[in-house]
């Protein structure tokens, strides 16, 4: 109840601005109910898939959204695409796959005790861009958790090094976060272009956040260094059974991998439209999961995909496409343009300072999804916004580090560590989280400027 003087106080705000900037009655009531919508869900996490149906119900009756429309613009290739990719995930988390691979790979730094914690970053950084940034996530905050229990540390200070890390990566390909499917599915691009054009930065900023946390976490970091050199970690034992899992987990991770990135190529070769096979590759797999699953393949189905999220995703995509079926934002994308003129540079500084505020304050899903439209409508005016995708998807993952609310693999990681009983305050994360943040953000803008007449 206390926050509901909040909500209806940002609500009236809102809808003043709406007002102010002279939009019509459809569209000051689409934005009234879009905002009512996203409002509810940020101060009432736990209805957030209430308000969703209520929301899309509302724009039903006042015939802002129809049913054509809400199917158009619910996005179902993304959402069949994330249930692919979780029942692949799935599977391998049912044998072990990710915790067996990090164990070894762990084993062979541990007694190099200065390099270990850079190397853990680096390990979810790699992580989140080859699976996505919450998978990476659980697994990295476990073993974060185990190391520091173990070495009796403060894990505080290590758990927001990963989140950094874990964020920077899920910005390096199209399946390290859902943002970057959203993007690749409306502007056509592929993951030979993530490749291309996001990882390099990506890593550039992953380099600098290393840098960044090894002097702003310098005592920690020391504490556990002095740990890790007394007490080496115990290499895993494994039974033959679990090497055979283990193998069989890394051909299916190693194929879907090689599909996502082969994608274009096959279409080009079959000559079939652009980004068909990246939704039919993780098809392909799920279906070999489940085949080798057999009769527990239901299970691995009901358990392993987030069916909530999922329908949060679909009527929060058909939401915001009412925005754009009212044109608000096409007024949006006119007032951009009209801030930044014919000056490229500007405008992508815009949508990258702008899409990163909003998310850190926001979920990033929330943001880009509202964005996707705007970055539509100026390409249909005749902008050129090939830097404008990007600027996007690393405002929405970089942003994320500001905050603990910033990304959703900030709340899960935050949740585990509370669930061990340490609890944290939003003051402590945001000295860290700025300080990556900021110079980031600065670095991704840097080398998309230098870059504008490629990307152009």
């Amino acid at each position: 109840m206390k926050s509901l003087p909040w909500f209806f106080g940002l609500l009236a705000a809102v809808v003043g601005c709406a007002a102010a900037a002279r939009l019509t009655s459809p569209q000051i009531l689409a934005v009234t109910i879009f905002a009512s919508f996203i409002l509810g869900t940020l101060f009432y996490w736990q209805f957030r898939l209430a308000f969703a149906l209520t929301g899309i119900t509302a724009l039903l009756a006042t015939r802002l959204l129809d049913i054509p429309h809400l199917i158009e613009f619910a996005n179902v290739e993304i959402i069949l695409f994330l249930i692919a990719m979780m029942i692949v995930i799935g599977f391998l988390e049912e044998r072990k796959f990710f915790e067996t691979l990090m164990e070894r790979l762990l084993d062979r730094v541990s007694h190099r005790a200065a390099f270990f914690f850079p190397v853990m970053m680096a390990l979810a950084m790699l992580t989140a861009a080859l699976v996505d940034e919450v998978t990476s996530i659980l697994f990295m905050t476990s073993l974060t958790l185990h190391l520091t229990k173990k070495l009796k540390l403060d894990p505080f200070p290590f758990i927001v090094m990963i989140v950094l890390a874990t964020n920077v990566g899920s910005s390096a390909t199209v399946v390290g976060n859902p943002i970057g499917v959203l993007i690749a599915m409306r502007a056509g691009l592929a993951f030979g272009d993530f490749l291309r054009w996001a990882t390099p930065i990506s890593l550039a900023c992953l380099v600098l956040t290393i840098g960044i946390c090894m002097l702003y976490f310098r005592g920690p970091l020391r504490e556990m260094a002095a740990g890790i050199a007394k007490t080496r970690e115990k290499a895993i034992e494994e039974t033959h059974s679990t090497r055979k899992a283990f193998r069989l987990a890394g051909l299916i991770f190693g194929l879907t991998i090689l599909g996502l990135i082969l994608h274009h190529a096959v279409e080009h070769h079959l000559g079939l439209e652009k980004n068909t096979l990246l939704l039919g590759f993780p098809f392909l797999m799920a279906g070999v999961c489940l085949f080798i699953e057999g009769e527990r393949s239901r299970a691995l189905v009901e358990k392993r995909v987030d069916w909530w999220t999922l329908s949060f995703f679909l009527l929060l995509f058909a939401s915001v496409g009412t925005l754009r079926y009212v044109g608000v934002t096409d007024r949006i994308a006119g007032g951009l343009k009209a801030v930044a003129g014919t000056n490229p540079a500007l405008l992508l500084a815009l949508v990258l300072s702008i899409s990163a505020t909003l998310t850190a304050i926001l979920d990033n899903i929330l943001v880009v999804a509202t964005f996707i439209p705007i970055v539509a409508d100026l390409a249909a005016s005749g902008t050129a916004v090939g830097s404008l995708w990007w600027a996007l998807l690393f405002g929405g993952t970089l942003g994320g580090n500001a905050t603990m609310i910033g990304s959703t693999a900030n709340i899960v990681a935050i949740g585990m560590l509370e669930k061990e009983g340490h609890k944290t305050q939003f003051s402590r994360w945001l000295g860290p989280g700025l300080a990556v943040t900021l110079p980031t953000l600065a670095l991704a803008f840097l080398l998309l400027w230098l870059q504008l007449p490629l990307l152009q």
